[in-house]
């Protein structure tokens, strides 16, 4: 039986299209998978800033979720904006009863512009719900601090962040440094096993960074449904994020951060032979 490989984008709406649903709708495709969508919450937001979050009802949330997952099947999973902690719970609840998927969970609490999109009682519920179901969880530096409170200047601080998140009972993390200063970049990645790995990266001088996190997470979950293994696909998506600011880099959309440039060499959809 052919079918494409197929991903699933748990997540906001961003009216810019620069991050959210749109971002992740744009990175999958272009790296030759299928986009399905459950929007978590509409935002009002453009490259400025955000003004206003709307969630979608828990059970809206829960009928997308199970209706994708009952009919297309997804290979992974990528979650992003939880804004609330019936939405984390509603999420989990649906999920364990499809453990074979790979999930990828970007914790997004703070937007580029600064602006926060979680609910401060929600980052229990999400430790709790959301961290065990997931095989990656990458926040970035003010998302890791969030979740552990520990400041971060080196990739020592780095280390010790990731190893915090991993005893709150998550299987496997990348903490993201691309708010770190400096020409280069790091990213540290730790499983519950011990296992590290450091990636580098150049730093490029650009405001259009807007929806670097979400591109990366839904890239991550791409490459693994193109049945690549954790540590590839987050090789993989690292080089691929790099390549969509550097392409993007010099473009002018709005007035503030602007969107990556996902589609600097697009992919043509990916058919592969199931059992």
């Amino acid at each position: 039986m052919n079918k494409y490989p197929v991903v699933l984008s748990i997540a906001g709406s961003d009216s810019s299209g620069g991050a959210g649903i749109q971002a992740d709708i744009k990175t999958i495709s272009a790296l030759g998978c299928f986009a399905t969508t459950a929007i978590t919450a509409v935002t009002v937001q453009n490259t400025l800033g955000v003004s206003g979050i709307h969630p979608i009802p828990v059970e809206i949330v829960r009928s997308q979720i199970k209706a994708v997952m009952d009919d297309i099947q997804p290979s992974a999973i990528k979650i992003g904006m939880v804004h609330h902690p019936e939405i984390a719970i509603t999420i989990a609840s649906v999920l364990k009863k499809y453990r074979d998927v790979f999930i990828v969970f970007d914790p997004v609490m703070v937007a580029t512009s600064g602006d926060h999109l979680i609910e401060s009682n929600t980052i229990e519920t999400l430790k709790k719900e959301l961290f065990p179901l997931a095989q990656l969880i990458t926040p970035n530096l003010d998302e890791a601090y969030m979740l552990t409170g520990i400041t971060i200047h080196t990739i020592a601080d780095m280390r010790a962040c990731a190893q915090e998140i991993i005893d709150s009972g998550c299987n496997a993390v990348l903490v993201k440094g691309g708010h770190l200063r400096g020409s280069v970049l790091y990213d540290v990645f730790l499983n519950k096993n011990g296992d590290e790995c450091i990636f580098k990266s150049t730093a490029i001088d650009t405001l259009n960074t807007h929806g670097t996190g979400c591109s990366l997470s839904s890239a991550i979950a791409s490459y693994l449904a193109l049945g690549n293994d954790l540590v590839t696909s987050i090789a993989r998506s690292a080089r691929y994020v790099q390549h969509a600011i550097k392409h993007g880099k010099d473009v002018k959309i709005g007035k503030g951060h602007g969107p990556l440039n996902h589609f600097f060499n697009p992919q043509k959809l990916v058919i592969k032979e199931y059992e």
